[in-house]
Protein backbone atom coordinates (compact mmCIF):
# COMPACT_ATOMS: atom_id res chain seq x y z
CA UNK A 1 0.00 0.00 0.00
CA UNK A 2 1.40 3.22 -0.84
CA UNK A 3 1.11 5.96 2.17
CA UNK A 4 1.35 9.89 2.21
CA UNK A 5 1.14 12.40 4.39
CA UNK A 6 -1.59 14.95 3.76
CA UNK A 7 -1.69 18.59 5.51
CA UNK A 8 -5.13 20.76 5.94
CA UNK A 9 -3.75 24.08 6.56
CA UNK A 10 -6.38 26.70 7.87
CA UNK A 11 -6.52 29.49 9.51
CA UNK A 12 -7.84 28.22 12.97
CA UNK A 13 -6.69 24.87 12.76
CA UNK A 14 -3.86 22.78 11.70
CA UNK A 15 -4.61 19.26 10.22
CA UNK A 16 -2.32 16.19 9.31
CA UNK A 17 -2.04 12.81 9.06
CA UNK A 18 -0.99 9.31 7.18
CA UNK A 19 -3.25 8.40 4.47
CA UNK A 20 -2.77 5.12 2.83
CA UNK A 21 -5.51 3.86 0.18
CA UNK A 22 -8.48 6.19 0.70
CA UNK A 23 -8.26 6.12 4.95
CA UNK A 24 -6.81 8.29 7.27
CA UNK A 25 -4.48 5.80 9.63
CA UNK A 26 -2.91 9.07 11.81
CA UNK A 27 -4.66 12.33 12.45
CA UNK A 28 -2.89 15.27 14.47
CA UNK A 29 -4.82 18.46 14.87
CA UNK A 30 -3.10 21.74 16.46
CA UNK A 31 -4.40 25.11 16.61
CA UNK A 32 -2.91 27.43 13.61
CA UNK A 33 -0.14 29.34 14.87
CA UNK A 34 -0.25 33.58 14.16
CA UNK A 35 3.31 34.01 12.80
CA UNK A 36 4.86 32.69 9.68
CA UNK A 37 8.40 31.35 11.79
CA UNK A 38 5.89 29.40 14.76
CA UNK A 39 3.35 27.96 11.73
CA UNK A 40 6.05 26.66 9.75
CA UNK A 41 8.21 25.09 12.89
CA UNK A 42 4.82 23.62 13.88
CA UNK A 43 4.35 21.98 10.48
CA UNK A 44 7.28 20.50 10.36
CA UNK A 45 6.82 19.45 13.77
CA UNK A 46 3.38 17.34 13.12
CA UNK A 47 4.53 16.21 9.33
CA UNK A 48 7.81 14.72 11.14
CA UNK A 49 5.46 12.89 13.77
CA UNK A 50 3.58 11.23 10.79
CA UNK A 51 7.04 10.60 8.58
CA UNK A 52 8.20 7.22 7.67
CA UNK A 53 10.57 5.53 5.39
CA UNK A 54 7.69 4.60 2.91
CA UNK A 55 5.61 7.67 3.09
CA UNK A 56 5.88 8.56 -0.89
CA UNK A 57 4.96 12.17 -0.89
CA UNK A 58 3.40 15.30 1.25
CA UNK A 59 0.07 17.35 -0.40
CA UNK A 60 -0.65 20.56 1.30
CA UNK A 61 -4.28 21.90 1.07
CA UNK A 62 -4.06 25.79 2.12
CA UNK A 63 -6.46 28.97 1.36
CA UNK A 64 -5.41 30.72 -1.42
CA UNK A 65 -4.63 32.67 -3.92
CA UNK A 66 -1.87 30.59 -4.45
CA UNK A 67 0.36 29.30 -7.86
CA UNK A 68 2.78 26.55 -8.23
CA UNK A 69 3.10 26.45 -4.96
CA UNK A 70 3.37 29.68 -3.94
CA UNK A 71 0.98 31.01 -1.45
CA UNK A 72 0.03 34.75 -1.94
CA UNK A 73 -0.94 37.20 0.57
CA UNK A 74 -3.97 35.20 1.52
CA UNK A 75 -6.17 37.06 4.53
CA UNK A 76 -6.38 34.41 6.90
CA UNK A 77 -2.40 33.11 7.19
CA UNK A 78 0.79 34.72 7.79
CA UNK A 79 1.93 34.30 4.69
CA UNK A 80 3.13 36.81 1.63
CA UNK A 81 4.21 35.43 -1.61
CA UNK A 82 5.95 32.46 0.00
CA UNK A 83 6.73 29.26 -1.71
CA UNK A 84 5.66 26.88 0.78
CA UNK A 85 5.79 23.55 -1.90
CA UNK A 86 9.69 24.18 -2.04
CA UNK A 87 10.13 24.80 1.81
CA UNK A 88 8.77 21.39 2.66
CA UNK A 89 10.00 19.52 0.01
CA UNK A 90 13.55 21.28 0.88
CA UNK A 91 12.85 20.04 4.69
CA UNK A 92 11.68 16.56 3.89
CA UNK A 93 13.14 15.17 0.53
CA UNK A 94 10.21 14.00 -0.65
CA UNK A 95 7.58 14.84 -3.03
CA UNK A 96 5.56 17.60 -2.24
CA UNK A 97 2.24 19.47 -3.79
CA UNK A 98 0.03 22.50 -2.79
CA UNK A 99 -3.11 23.21 -3.57
CA UNK A 100 -6.13 25.39 -2.93
CA UNK A 101 -7.65 23.90 0.39
CA UNK A 102 -11.33 23.90 -1.14
CA UNK A 103 -9.76 22.49 -4.30
CA UNK A 104 -8.51 19.79 -2.38
CA UNK A 105 -12.32 19.30 -0.54
CA UNK A 106 -13.42 18.93 -3.85
CA UNK A 107 -10.47 16.86 -5.48
CA UNK A 108 -11.64 14.38 -2.58
CA UNK A 109 -15.41 14.68 -3.33
CA UNK A 110 -14.93 13.62 -6.69
CA UNK A 111 -12.44 10.41 -5.91
CA UNK A 112 -13.89 8.99 -2.87
CA UNK A 113 -17.28 11.17 -2.18
CA UNK A 114 -20.34 12.46 -3.91
CA UNK A 115 -18.27 11.03 -7.64
CA UNK A 116 -19.96 13.49 -9.81
CA UNK A 117 -18.78 15.29 -12.96
CA UNK A 118 -19.82 18.35 -12.64
CA UNK A 119 -20.12 20.24 -8.98
CA UNK A 120 -18.90 22.72 -6.80
CA UNK A 121 -17.66 22.56 -3.42
CA UNK A 122 -17.93 25.48 -0.57
CA UNK A 123 -15.87 25.41 2.49
CA UNK A 124 -17.04 27.25 5.41
CA UNK A 125 -14.51 28.06 7.91
CA UNK A 126 -12.18 31.12 9.13
CA UNK A 127 -12.78 32.37 5.65
CA UNK A 128 -14.86 30.88 2.55
CA UNK A 129 -13.43 28.96 0.01
CA UNK A 130 -14.26 27.03 -3.72
CA UNK A 131 -13.62 24.49 -5.49
CA UNK A 132 -15.66 23.25 -8.97
CA UNK A 133 -15.02 20.44 -10.69
CA UNK A 134 -16.15 20.03 -14.49
CA UNK A 135 -16.57 17.00 -16.53
CA UNK A 136 -14.74 15.09 -13.45
CA UNK A 137 -11.38 17.42 -13.27
CA UNK A 138 -10.74 19.75 -11.17
CA UNK A 139 -11.02 23.73 -12.93
CA UNK A 140 -8.66 26.43 -12.18
CA UNK A 141 -9.11 28.80 -15.19
CA UNK A 142 -5.22 30.29 -15.66
CA UNK A 143 -4.34 29.17 -12.03
CA UNK A 144 -6.07 30.78 -9.45
CA UNK A 145 -10.22 29.57 -10.23
CA UNK A 146 -12.16 28.55 -7.48
CA UNK A 147 -11.93 31.48 -4.99
CA UNK A 148 -15.73 31.69 -4.43
CA UNK A 149 -15.78 33.47 -1.33
CA UNK A 150 -14.72 36.49 -3.03
CA UNK A 151 -17.78 36.87 -5.11
CA UNK A 152 -19.65 40.30 -4.54
CA UNK A 153 -22.94 39.97 -3.23
CA UNK A 154 -25.21 42.05 -1.17
CA UNK A 155 -24.62 45.76 -2.22
CA UNK A 156 -21.36 45.12 -2.99
CA UNK A 157 -19.74 43.25 -0.11
CA UNK A 158 -17.23 40.07 -0.43
CA UNK A 159 -19.43 36.66 0.40
CA UNK A 160 -16.17 35.90 3.02
CA UNK A 161 -16.07 39.21 4.70
CA UNK A 162 -19.91 39.21 5.06
CA UNK A 163 -19.35 35.61 6.80
CA UNK A 164 -16.44 37.07 8.88
CA UNK A 165 -18.88 39.95 9.90
CA UNK A 166 -21.44 37.58 11.09
CA UNK A 167 -18.87 35.26 12.67
CA UNK A 168 -17.47 38.38 14.92
CA UNK A 169 -20.84 39.36 15.74
CA UNK A 170 -22.07 36.06 16.90
CA UNK A 171 -19.31 35.67 19.27
CA UNK A 172 -19.98 39.45 20.64
CA UNK A 173 -23.70 38.59 21.33
CA UNK A 174 -23.36 34.99 22.37
CA UNK A 175 -19.85 34.45 23.41
CA UNK A 176 -16.25 34.23 22.38
CA UNK A 177 -16.99 30.12 21.73
CA UNK A 178 -20.30 30.55 19.98
CA UNK A 179 -20.32 28.34 16.59
CA UNK A 180 -23.60 28.78 14.26
CA UNK A 181 -24.89 25.95 15.56
CA UNK A 182 -25.75 27.94 18.97
CA UNK A 183 -27.82 30.18 17.01
CA UNK A 184 -30.63 27.41 16.48
CA UNK A 185 -30.42 26.67 21.02
CA UNK A 186 -30.69 30.19 21.66
CA UNK A 187 -34.38 31.19 19.40
CA UNK A 188 -34.12 34.58 20.29
CA UNK A 189 -34.81 37.67 17.78
CA UNK A 190 -30.98 38.40 17.83
CA UNK A 191 -30.01 34.72 16.63
CA UNK A 192 -32.84 34.72 13.84
CA UNK A 193 -31.67 37.67 12.48
CA UNK A 194 -28.12 36.27 12.35
CA UNK A 195 -29.18 33.19 11.01
CA UNK A 196 -31.35 34.96 8.16
CA UNK A 197 -28.29 37.05 7.43
CA UNK A 198 -26.36 33.57 6.45
CA UNK A 199 -28.95 32.13 4.30
CA UNK A 200 -29.00 35.41 2.58
CA UNK A 201 -26.26 35.98 1.43
CA UNK A 202 -24.85 32.44 0.71
CA UNK A 203 -28.68 31.77 -0.93
CA UNK A 204 -27.70 34.28 -3.14
CA UNK A 205 -24.08 33.73 -4.24
CA UNK A 206 -25.15 29.71 -4.57
CA UNK A 207 -27.95 30.83 -6.84
CA UNK A 208 -25.75 32.77 -9.22
CA UNK A 209 -23.14 30.25 -9.04
CA UNK A 210 -26.02 27.58 -9.88
CA UNK A 211 -26.85 29.86 -13.12
CA UNK A 212 -23.10 30.44 -14.27
CA UNK A 213 -22.25 26.50 -13.78
CA UNK A 214 -25.27 24.56 -13.54
CA UNK A 215 -24.00 21.66 -10.91
CA UNK A 216 -25.40 18.35 -10.72
CA UNK A 217 -24.35 18.84 -6.92
CA UNK A 218 -23.41 22.00 -5.15
CA UNK A 219 -21.39 20.89 -1.53
CA UNK A 220 -20.61 22.21 1.64
CA UNK A 221 -18.52 21.68 4.10
CA UNK A 222 -16.87 23.00 7.39
CA UNK A 223 -17.46 22.66 11.60
CA UNK A 224 -20.79 24.16 10.81
CA UNK A 225 -22.25 20.81 9.06
CA UNK A 226 -23.52 19.98 13.14
CA UNK A 227 -26.18 22.06 11.93
CA UNK A 228 -27.64 19.65 9.68
CA UNK A 229 -30.68 20.29 7.33
CA UNK A 230 -31.89 22.74 9.52
CA UNK A 231 -29.32 25.44 7.92
CA UNK A 232 -28.95 23.49 4.49
CA UNK A 233 -33.17 23.96 3.89
CA UNK A 234 -32.72 27.92 4.97
CA UNK A 235 -29.89 28.33 3.18
CA UNK A 236 -31.51 26.18 -0.23
CA UNK A 237 -34.78 28.66 0.53
CA UNK A 238 -33.19 31.41 -0.42
CA UNK A 239 -31.06 30.18 -3.30
CA UNK A 240 -33.73 28.67 -5.47
CA UNK A 241 -35.31 32.84 -5.38
CA UNK A 242 -31.43 33.90 -7.34
CA UNK A 243 -31.46 30.33 -9.63
CA UNK A 244 -33.23 30.93 -13.21
CA UNK A 245 -32.78 27.63 -14.09
CA UNK A 246 -35.68 24.80 -14.17
CA UNK A 247 -34.29 23.05 -11.54
CA UNK A 248 -32.13 24.04 -8.59
CA UNK A 249 -29.42 21.03 -7.83
CA UNK A 250 -29.25 19.45 -4.31
CA UNK A 251 -27.54 21.30 -1.42
CA UNK A 252 -25.74 19.10 1.11
CA UNK A 253 -23.13 18.50 3.41
CA UNK A 254 -20.21 17.01 2.57
CA UNK A 255 -20.21 13.11 3.93
CA UNK A 256 -16.09 12.68 4.35
CA UNK A 257 -14.28 12.84 7.05
CA UNK A 258 -11.09 14.95 7.16
CA UNK A 259 -12.12 15.88 3.22
CA UNK A 260 -9.44 18.38 3.01
CA UNK A 261 -5.99 15.87 4.21
CA UNK A 262 -7.64 13.33 1.82
CA UNK A 263 -7.97 15.68 -0.99
CA UNK A 264 -4.03 16.51 0.41
CA UNK A 265 -2.51 13.33 -0.32
CA UNK A 266 -4.44 12.67 -3.90
CA UNK A 267 -2.29 15.24 -4.74
CA UNK A 268 0.41 13.14 -5.00
CA UNK A 269 0.41 10.34 -7.48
Amino acid sequence: MVRKIGVDLGGTHLRVGIVENGKVLKYIKKETPKTEKELLAEMVKSISECMTDDVVGIGIASPGPLKDGVIYNTPNLPFEHFNLEKFIRDKFRKKTKVANDANCVALAEAKLGVRKQNFLVMTLGTGIGGGIVIKGELYNGSGYAGELGHMVVCNGKYLETLWQENRKRMKELFGEKAVVKDLFKARDEKASKLLEGIYTYLGEALGSYTNIFSPEVIVLMGGIRETGNKFIRGVSKVARKYSILPAMPKIQWSKLDHPGILGASLLIE
